[in-house]
């Protein structure tokens, strides 16, 4: 049970020593060193990967690996690494056409030798590597904060499954009013919204709520950590599970969840320092997780959008005067993007589209893509800088097009690991410059109803898949 482990690790916390940052970042000192910056995060990355202590930790026995194969453990790494999303065959004849350099796709490695050597692999490598950038990327990447904080969006979806037995006894299926029960999966993580990055992610059973895997990804949060949580988040063993890592919170609460937060919205008030105490319904996770269940002093905020809805926000930040109320109705919305990257990993990077048939495979794939992902955010965030110079006297400020930057980077991320040290530089140039080239303006104040009629297509046009 998820708490039973929170008690285990209640003292973890994860090296992620973060530089100052503010918000707007100095252009001079982003664009000193753009490529070197790059390079070194992949050389980080490379001698890792081919350590001995990374490679015997992550094989599934101690004799795996060890004879010499087409399919060795790092070459197994960097093909899961390539956003697989075809047949395995189709993708294993591109993955070596490009690294080899082939005019036309070779049967190199057969599907069958592929299948034997993913079993070999335990996930784990992917989430450890994925671990090791965000810590590398807050390190040395000059990242962005809010007012001091590291803003950090917490939010979960689903994702279809595979139809195979296996799949379904271990994630569990969906009943359906019509047709068939359905395999799925429960889909989680912690983004920071304004560096685009998934500082941690998880993929487990449906019988995991959203708020019990948010719990795991609370065991990185450090001091200067600010959590942005939907309605669907607050709770007081939440909150006192963040306050206990020294971080602190924003979540939207519906108005009818508390009677204290019902009498905040009915005096009309914009705001207002509560007390509030622990309900019955927290006590046992409380005492589960050791946490102390005194009252908790917090604050509520009245929002008025322009379409005429009240919002009520709460939160640990009581300074009224270091953070005034005029600033938040701001600091909730930098959680969107948390819900436009789910939809750029379902439709672009294709989560959903599983390679393999067994339960390993999908922790593989999905782990796989979230830190490939992260790789190609960290490379594309270091060309705003550039981007914000070319466009200065443009009407709209400009963002590189993630799209694009996931498009180019099939079949190169490979290339990273494999290639030497001079033609890795050549490869991350060509990267950043298309990726310079490739850009969308940021209109802000956009707005679109959220349309809730069931689509006929699978992808949304905005969203076509990038290959």
């Amino acid at each position: 049970m998820i708490y039973s482990i929170l008690i285990i690790t209640a003292n973890y916390q994860k090296e992620r020593s973060i530089p100052c940052r503010n918000l707007i970042p100095n252009p001079t000192r982003l664009a000193r060193n753009l490529l070197k910056i790059c390079a070194t995060l992949i050389r980080f990355l490379k001698e890792i990967i081919n350590s001995e202590e990374f490679i015997n930790q992550h094989r599934q026995s101690p004799t795996d690996f060890t004879r010499q194969r087409k399919l060795p453990f790092t070459t197994l790494l960097f093909f899961l690494m390539n956003l697989i999303k075809g047949s395995y065959q189709d993708e294993l004849d591109h993955f070596f056409k490009a690294i080899f350099g082939f005019d036309v796709a070779r049967r190199v490695v057969s599907k069958a030798a592929l299948t034997k050597a993913r079993v070999k692999l335990r996930y784990e490598a992917f989430i450890d590597l994925n671990v090791q950038l965000v810590d590398h990327f807050y390190r040395h990447f000059n990242s962005l904060k809010w007012n001091g904080f590291n803003l950090l969006a917490v939010d979960g979806t689903t994702v279809t499954l595979p139809r195979i037995e296996a799949i379904s006894n271990h994630f569990g299926v969906w009943k359906p009013r019509q047709g068939d029960k359905c395999p799925k999966a429960r889909v989680s993580q912690m983004f920071d919204p304004l560096n685009k990055i998934t500082v941690d992610a998880a993929i487990e059973s449906k019988d995991y709520g959203e708020r019990e895997l948010a719990a795991f990804h609370f065991l990185n949060l450090l001091e200067d950590d600010l959590v942005l949580l939907d309605r669907g988040y607050p709770a007081y063993w939440i909150f006192n599970l963040i306050l206990s890592r020294g971080a602190d919170f924003c979540a939207r609460i519906q108005r009818k969840r508390w009677k204290i937060v019902r009498q905040f919205y009915n005096s009309g008030r914009k705001e207002k320092i509560i007390s509030l105490p622990v309900f019955p319904t927290s006590i046992k996770a409380c005492k589960e997780m050791g946490l102390d269940l005194k009252p908790l002093k917090l604050r509520l905020i009245r929002v008025e959008l322009d379409t005429g809805e009240t919002e009520i926000l709460i939160t640990s930040l009581l300074d009224q005067t270091a953070y005034p109320h005029e600033q938040f109705c701001e600091l909730y919305h930098l959680r969107w993007p948390v819900e436009e990257d789910y939809k750029a990993m379902k439709q672009w990077i294709e989560i959903g589209n599983f390679s393999g048939k067994s339960v390993l495979s999908v922790y593989q794939d999905f782990h796989a893509k979230v830190f490939s992902k992260n790789l190609i955010s960290a490379l594309a965030f270091q060309t705003q800088s550039k981007i914000d110079r070319h466009t200065e006297n443009s009407k709209y400020r400009y963002q590189p097009n993630f799209a694009q930057a996931l498009s180019k980077m099939k079949d190169v991320i490979p290339l990273l690991f494999i290639r030497s040290v001079r033609q890795v530089e050549k490869i991350i140039s060509q990267v950043l410059d298309i990726i310079i080239k490739t850009v969308e303006p940021v209109r802000p104040g956009r707005k679109y109803p959220r349309n809730f009629k069931n689509r006929k297509g699978r992808f949304h046009y905005g969203y076509q898949p990038i290959r």
